[in-house]
């Protein structure tokens, strides 16, 4: 039994999606705000000193943190291509790249601008910083939109990729915003959403 360490509408959906579309047996551990919980993150802690999630006990024991190592341990652990393609596919280095590229870029510009605070002393400061982090993923967005394929991020070939941009695109600049600048990466997760293994994922996280 997997436990996943999570936290609605956070990141560690991307974890419990796969989670569902493997049909692994899993349960849910969730955490209140880690940002404003103290006891939160005291709870985190012996598994992952950053406290934060996703953060995976696997069946033996074992904890697997960052999306992106647990999006490869699963896909090893089932033996299966559905989300991660096979070393022998053409599209494997598209997906390596810019699955690396979500999880080392556009990952962090959560980090640093959900909670300004913790990097930038002083409310101007921190409005200011929380902007140019904000226009700085915009950036990022519009690079990912300009390799993206159709019907999928990587075109014919369904993959993590496409439960990815389907929940980060949840988040600032929120759906709106790709709706008018980034469509191919909407019209993605809006087909990746209404996959039914995601179902009763996207309604726990996103309800």
């Amino acid at each position: 039994m997997y436990r996943l360490f999570a936290r609605p509408g956070w990141g560690s959906v991307l974890v419990e999606a796969q989670l569902a579309w493997y049909g692994l047996p899993y349960e849910i551990e969730d955490l209140d705000d880690l940002f404003k919980s103290t006891e939160a993150r005291e709870r985190l802690r012996p598994l992952n000193p950053l406290a934060q999630v996703p953060t995976l006990l696997l069946p033996d024991g074992q904890v697997l943190t960052e999306s992106a190592a647990i999006t490869l341990h699963l896909a090893d652990g089932t033996r299966s291509a559905d989300l991660v393609p096979g070393p022998d596919e053409d599209v494997r280095p598209a997906f390596l790249r810019w699955l690396v590229f979500l999880v080392a870029n556009v990952y962090p510009t959560f980090t640093y601008a959900d909670d300004p605070a913790r990097f930038v002393e002083g409310e101007a400061a921190q409005q200011t910083f929380e902007a140019n982090v904000g226009a700085y993923r915009q950036r990022l967005w519009r690079q990912a939109e300009a390799v993206a394929g159709a019907p999928w991020f990587l075109g014919l070939r369904f993959s993590a990729l496409d439960i990815y941009v389907a929940a980060m695109t949840r988040w600032e600049p929120r759906r709106a915003w790709f709706e008018q600048e980034c469509l191919r990466l909407y019209a993605i997760a809006l087909r990746a959403e209404a996959e039914p293994r995601f179902g009763t994922v996207w309604r726990r996280n996103f309800a």
